[in-house]
């Protein structure tokens, strides 16, 4: 089942067109990894696909199970099943990641409501399954963490959340090998549940890891190429000039 169909998807930001007619189809169960140097729009494309304001679209459409979402807010879009992690995710003081979990839950899923003793046993197994430490939910969200600390976290959430479809932003920047392990195995365990998975990543590294159907290579606003795995592996051999050609 096709989840989400980009279709010559060309977006500005001010006077300067960024996303150059790109085409993407996502289908139930995939994961896509998006590679690309800095700069090239990679983290600008999940942004638009997700709402973001600052983005304007000049041309094309964004369909979610066959109907467009153009016209909706990024709220709306979340609780259709649209989950995006960030780069570099936010601290919120003075809310618990626990609390914090559980607003985001009720508003994505209004039909699982659960209490206070239900949810925080979903969650406490959630969090033992995918080797988080329970001291996380105690905590401001993302308030002191570490950069590994708060990529754990946006697993965490993914999760708990289970959307149908995760946009996940560079989630494998910056973590040292063990904490590498942690957010590859909650990825693979949200895919393992039927969610579709689109990777944006600099490196061939997680992909060792978290096993793409499809391996897209975006440079200047457009994906140039698409294949396998061994695409990524051209590009740990030649670098993004070659694949250019």
């Amino acid at each position: 089942m096709e989840i989400l169909k980009i279709a010559d998807l060309h977006a500005f930001i001010e006077e300067k067109e960024v996303i150059k007619g790109v085409n993407l189809t996502v289908n139930t169960n995939e994961i896509h990894a998006i590679m690309g140097p800095n700069g090239a729009g990679k983290t600008t494309f999940i942004n638009v696909i997700m709402g973001n304001p600052k983005y304007k679209i000049s041309s094309g459409d964004i369909l979610f199970k066959g109907k467009s979402i153009l016209n909706l807010s990024v709220s709306e879009r979340a609780r259709l099943g649209i989950f995006q992690s960030f780069q570099y995710p936010e601290e919120i003081s003075g809310v618990t990641f626990m609390n914090f979990l559980k607003l985001a839950y009720e508003k994505v899923h209004p039909e699982k409501q659960m209490n206070v003793l239900e949810f925080g046993d979903m969650l406490l197994k959630t969090a033992d399954s995918l080797k988080i430490d329970r001291d996380f939910l105690k905590r401001y969200v993302n308030l002191g963490f570490s950069g590994g600390e708060r990529k754990k976290s946006e697993i965490l959430q993914l999760n708990v959340l289970n959307p149908q479809i995760a946009l996940l932003d560079e989630t494998d920047s910056g973590l040292d090998i063990d904490a590498l392990k942690v957010v590859s195995d909650g990825i693979n365990h949200a895919a393992e549940m039927g969610m579709s998975v689109v990777l944006v990543t600099h490196y061939k590294r997680i992909l060792d890891y978290v096993k793409p159907n499809f391996v897209h290579i975006f440079i200047d606003g457009q994906i140039i190429k698409t294949g396998g795995i061994e695409i990524a592996e051209e590009l740990e051999k030649s670098g993004y000039e070659e694949v250019r050609l």
